[in-house]
């Protein structure tokens, strides 16, 4: 599903962001990524989304390798990966309807399909009662729910959450990550980038850990970690 062999991005000249990173996720998986600031961690998703190019190296996204992919064809490439950002990113001059459909709508999606997508995604993360409701009426926790719709709504096989609890308190982190579980039960292959370890340690997925722009350990969270 997700490749990296070998990927290094230096941004100037020194130590490199990236430095000969190998890793491989699979379909379905729920894999957290960790690591103090500045090891590596936004780099990673900037490539993922092809938002920055490699200095070296290959990354192989659906089984495509993103070097391939023409700047005309990065919007559609796209579309098959959501992604949910810690400071939520709504449209706070349109509603939660408008919002969710509004990541249809860039794609021409018909109307038809829109009524009745949108219902169902705000169904899925508990918010079908505030569909008329704007981002400043919501609660943080409430707001996070509708990114992750949004990022959803599309039906994407991989979703990307950076600091997805980042500007949450203890509760709604917990929901957000517990909605973010059931997605991943659904099918979706799960990559958040965090720094809350109570949380990576509870859950007890994969763990990829970062330091200085290097994996420095690759494993499985297991009963002796939990909290």
């Amino acid at each position: 599903m997700i490749t990296l062999e070998h990927v290094s991005k230096a941004y100037t000249a020194g130590i490199p962001a990236l430095n000969d990173v190998s890793l491989h996720i699979d379909k379905g998986e729920f894999v957290f990524v960790v690591g103090d600031s500045g090891s590596g961690k936004s780099t990673l998703i900037k490539l993922l989304l092809k938002e920055l190019e490699p200095t070296d190296g290959n990354i192989i996204i659906n089984g495509r390798k993103l070097s391939a992919i023409k700047r005309k064809q990065i919007p559609k490439f796209r579309r098959n990966i959501g992604v949910v950002f810690q400071d939520f990113r709504l449209l706070q001059d349109r509603d939660v309807y408008e919002n969710i459909a509004f990541a249809q709508r860039v794609i021409a999606t018909p109307t038809k399909k829109i009524k009745r997508r949108v219902p169902v995604m705000l169904s899925m993360v508990g918010l079908a009662a505030k569909y008329k409701s704007y981002p400043r009426q919501l609660s943080g926790g409430e707001q996070q729910r509708v990114a992750i719709a949004r990022a959803l709504v599309n039906e994407p096989k991989i979703l990307l959450a950076d600091e997805p609890t980042g500007n949450l308190d203890n509760h709604n982190a917990w929901e957000i990550m517990k909605l973010l579980d059931e997605i991943n039960k659904k099918g979706t292959t799960v990559l958040v980038v965090t720094h809350n370890m109570e949380i990576v340690k509870a859950m007890k997925k994969r763990v990829i850990t970062m330091k200085k722009g290097v994996v420095v350990s690759d494993e499985r969270m297991g009963d002796d970690d939990a909290v």
